[in-house]
C-alpha cells in the first residue's frame, strides 16, 4: 500500500474553481484561497470534486487546475486530485498527470451514465483508474445520491481491498451513517474513510470519522473548527450549538442551489470565485443580494470569525 499520505485528522476543503466571467479559467485567484484555508489550520485540499465542478471542465483545464493547487499548496497542504471520468482512460491519464505534477493522493468518482452494475464492475473500473499513478494513496468517491452507484461502500472496501494495490480508504458522501460506520469498523488502521456531509458532521465523528470532506469548510472553517474542538473536549452542547449553526448556513443557501450559491458566498468573504460552469446556474445579482441579506440575519458574517477574534461561546 502506498504511504505518501499520512492519515488525515481534521477538515479537508473541497475547493472551488475559480472562472473569470466569461467562464475561462482564473488560475491566479488559487494561490488567495489555499492562503486562506492554510492560515485557518486546514488539513488538506481535494481539488476538481462536485464542488470544482470538474465534471464541467475539460481535461486540459482539469490538468491546469490541479497543477496549480499543487503549486500554490507548496507543500503546506497535501493535495487530493478528483480524477474521475465518464472515460476510464481519461481517468487513468488523468491520475498519471496528478502524480507528475506532484499532488499527494488520488480520488475518483464512479461513472454515471453507463453505471457500474456490481461492486465486481465498480472495483475494477476504479481498478482502472488508480493504475494510472499506483504510487499515490487512491480514495474511491462514494456519493451514490449523485451517482446513482448504490453498491455497498463496505463490499467496496472488501472486495476493493484485495484488487487496488494503492487503495487507501473512500469518500463517503451520504446519509447512511450506519453504513459509514460499518466502513470505519472494517477500515480500522489499513484505511482511511472521510465523512462528506457538512450539515451532519457530529453524526460523522460519533461514528468514528477523524476527518471530513466539504464544500462549507471553505467560508465557515472557524464554525466547524470549534465544532472539531468542542467535541474533542466532550461539550456536546457547543457541538450541538455550531452544528446549528452550520445547518443554517447550508438551509440558506440551497434554495439558490448549492454549488452557484456557494461561490457567491466566496465573494462575500472577499474571495471572488467568479461564476459556475453551465450546467451549474450562477446566481443573479438579485439573488446575490438577497442570499447574503440571509446570511447577515441569521449571524453567518459573525459566526465565520476565527475564535480569537469573535465573542461566539
Amino acid at each position: 500500500m502506498s504511504s505518501t499520505i499520512a492519515p488525515l485528522q481534521g477538515l479537508v476543503a473541497a475547493t472551488f474553481t475559480p472562472l473569470h466571467e466569461d467562464r475561462s479559467l482564473h488560475l491566479e485567484a488559487i494561490p488567495p484561497m489555499v492562503d486562506r484555508l492554510a492560515d485557518q489550520e486546514i488539513a488538506a485540499l481535494y481539488v476538481l470534486g462536485s464542488t470544482g465542478e470538474g465534471a464541467s471542465l475539460t481535461f486540459d483545464e482539469r490538468c491546469a487546475v490541479a497543477e496549480s493547487f499543487v503549486s500554490a499548496a507548496s507543500g503546506r497542504l497535501p493535495v487530493i486530485v478528483q480524477v474521475g471520468s465518464e472515460s476510464l482512460m481519461q481517468a487513468r491519464h488523468l491520475a498519471a498527470h496528478a502524480s507528475r505534477v506532484g499532488a499527494d493522493a488520488i480520488s475518483a468518482v464512479s461513472p454515471v451514465y453507463f453505471k457500474p452494475d456490481s461492486v465486481e464492475t465498480l472495483v475494477a473500473s476504479m481498478a482502472e483508474i488508480a493504475g494510472g499513478a499506483p504510487e499515490l494513496p487512491f480514495y474511491y468517491y462514494h456519493i451514490p445520491a449523485v451517482t446513482g452507484v448504490g453498491v455497498s461502500a463496505v463490499e467496496f472496501l472488501k472486495l476493493a481491498e484485495q484488487r487496488i494495490e494503492n487503495l487507501r480508504g473512500v469518500k463517503f458522501t451520504s446519509q447512511n451513517v450506519f453504513e459509514f460506520q460499518t466502513c470505519v469498523e472494517y477500515a480500522q488502521d489499513r484505511l482511511q474513510i472521510f465523512w462528506g456531509l457538512d450539515e451532519m458532521l457530529q453524526y460523522g465523528l460519533a461514528a468514528g470519522a477523524v476527518a471530513a470532506v466539504g464544500s462549507t469548510y471553505n467560508f465557515a472553517t472557524a464554525v466547524y473548527q470549534r465544532l472539531l474542538t468542542a467535541f474533542a473536549a466532550g461539550d456536546m452542547e457547543t457541538v450541538r450549538q455550531e452544528q446549528l449553526r452550520s445547518q443554517a448556513i447550508v438551509r440558506a443557501f440551497l434554495p439558490y442551489g448549492p454549488r452557484g450559491a456557494q461561490k457567491a458566498i466566496m465573494k462575500m468573504i472577499g474571495l471572488d470565485c467568479g461564476p459556475s460552469r453551465l450546467p451549474v446556474p450562477t446566481l443573479t445579482q438579485t439573488q446575490y443580494a438577497a442570499l447574503e441579506r440571509e446570511l447577515q440575519e441569521i449571524g453567518f458574517f459573525e459566526w465565520i470569525q476565527p475564535l480569537a477574534e469573535t465573542s461566539l461561546p
